[in-house]
């Protein structure tokens, strides 16, 4: 892939004078999944997002590739087995570095909505459908042992199964990728601002116009979906319900070999996940009733996360002294009354009157799911016969036993490559071969490199210091975002941008690190 100048001009040339099989507006999981599923068929594919890619809810997860336990509940066991199965698929196939499995402990105290018989009955089946063999209960003490700071005090028993977590910005980011390497035109920053019925859009990107051809044009806006329906019919009306997700990122005193799945009342759980060193806690459930841009984390939302988790842990690390990051994000629901908690988690589509398909709601981990069911919503425009359902990795998916690393990084900062990239973790620290300080971490302490900015830059659209920070590593949820860190980056981050215009230019001492 060629430096990032070349790419958004290549890109905007590309997107005025193709036409296009597909023009998917939304670079999130499910836009993006979209992409690359389309690609993958022989699909001629524009992906856009008005922001970065992944810049939405699918930086804001959970960080979970899960069946969902609570959804038994819901009476989802529909949704429970494909989850099941998709997390399967990704873990082994598509995905083995970012996808990775993880113990699950349900704690039961004296006062809590289940008793054992109940949770163990459930996990039963949760991992029956799973095909998981660790599950059952264990006693407090073997709990403790797996998470150090569990609260004890009125603990009965606790449940244990087994699940998947996941970098989920990092997910959606190899999902771009493969579209782009199959021969998709992927732009980030580039906003569509009018529908030309059934003849694609009008975007907009670096101040440029261009009018973009497309057979079909597929709604993936995620929370800004109806904003996009509405260029197609400026008097559409709300389709879905938004409810805000907060998370709080604490540091834990020690390893954990296990999260935490803690019950609230028959329905709500939130979840304390071991994540790059980290804890990640939450989530909230609370319906947002403004602007998807609006959304944001207030002290209310950040007291609900951490008493939540109190009820489980040690006060003393989910205390406000331990807050090393927050963020907040936003699902998108089915329309309807009643809380947002109870609310499906199922996905709908719709078609617009000009033809637009809309995709709303899902989950991360049934993306490829709902790729391949939008893909079959416009089988007959696209003139597809059939849709191929098999699996394909991900870049960076294969090779991973082959990987090699200069003998200066240290085991830690291999495997921490080796999550975020894959095989391709040797291209990142290769161009260090003529810059060794590339090889410093970013930031004192942390596990991210400054090869990795300027591969950010060249290979995979990264144009901010918060693109490079929040998505593409793991250093603005470490809270590392210090100004000399920041400052850092966008030096890494420009030097790029000027050294592509070089070269784009034919500068000769342009190839010079």
């Amino acid at each position: 892939m060629d430096e990032p100048a070349v790419v958004r001009d290549d890109a905007l040339e590309q997107l005025g004078s193709r036409e296009f099989d597909l023009l998917v507006i939304g670079g999130g999981i499910v836009g993006a999944g979209i992409a690359a599923t389309a690609t993958q068929h022989g699909l001629s594919v524009a992906l856009v997002d008005r922001k970065d890619f992944g810049g939405g809810t699918s930086s804001a997860s959970s960080k979970l590739i899960h069946g969902g336990l609570r959804y038994l509940r819901l009476g989802d066991v529909g949704l429970v087995r494909e989850a099941h199965e998709e997390r399967r698929i990704l873990m082994r196939t598509v995905a083995p570095h970012l996808v990775q499995q993880l113990p699950f402990l349900f704690p039961l105290y004296g006062d809590g909505p289940y008793r054992p018989f109940v949770l163990q009955t459930a996990i039963a089946v949760y991992s029956t459908l799973a095909r998981a063999k660790l599950n059952g209960l264990v006693d407090p003490e073997r709990a403790r042992r797996m998470v150090p700071e569990l609260r004890t005090e009125g603990l009965r028993k606790c449940g244990l199964y087994v699940d998947c977590w996941t970098h989920d910005s990092r997910l959606t980011l190899a999902n771009v990728r493969a579209a782009a390497e199959a021969g998709a035109t992927v732009l980030n920053y580039a906003e569509v601002v009018a529908l030309r019925g059934s003849e694609g859009a009008v975007v907009e990107a670096d101040g440029r116009t261009v009018d973009v051809s497309a057979r079909v044009v597929v709604n993936a806006a995620g929370p800004w979906i109806d904003s996009v329906r509405r260029l197609e019919d400026p008097d559409a009306s709300p389709s879905v319900r938004l409810s805000k997700g907060v998370h709080v990122v604490v540091e834990p005193e020690r390893p954990w070999t296990a999260a935490l799945t803690i019950p609230h009342d028959k329905v709500r759980v939130s979840f304390a996940v071991p994540w790059e060193g980290m804890l990640l806690l939450g989530t909230t459930d609370t319906l947002h009733e403004g602007s998807p841009d609006d959304v944001a984390v207030d002290d209310a939302d950040v007291e609900q996360v951490l008493a939540e988790a109190a009820r489980a842990l040690d006060p003393a690390l989910v205390t406000r002294n331990r807050i090393r990051s927050s963020f907040a994000g936003l699902r998108v629901l089915p329309g309807g009354e009643g809380a947002t908690a109870n609310a499906r988690r199922e996905t709908v589509y719709m078609r617009g009157p000009g033809g637009m398909l809309t995709v709303a709601g899902g989950k991360l981990t049934t993306y490829r799911r709902i790729a391949l069911e939008a893909l079959d919503h416009v089988r007959a425009d696209l003139g597809l016969h059939r849709l191929d359902r098999r699996p394909q990795p991900l870049p960076g998916a294969v090779g991973l036993d082959s990987v090699a690393f200069p003998e200066s990084l240290d085991p830690a900062t291999r495997s921490h490559l080796l999550h975020l990239y894959g095989s391709l973790a040797e291209d990142v620290v290769g161009l260090a071969a003529d810059d060794p300080s590339l090889l410093e971490p970013i930031a004192p302490g942390a596990p991210d490199l400054a090869a990795q900015a300027v591969y950010a830059a060249r290979h995979e659209w990264a144009r901010t210091p918060d693109d490079f920070l929040r998505r593409r590593t793991t250093l603005a949820l470490r809270g590392r975002t210090e100004p000399e860190v920041v400052q850092r980056v966008e030096r890494l981050l420009g030097d790029q941008r000027q050294l592509a215009v070089l070269r784009e230019a034919g500068d000769a001492d342009a190839d010079q690190p």
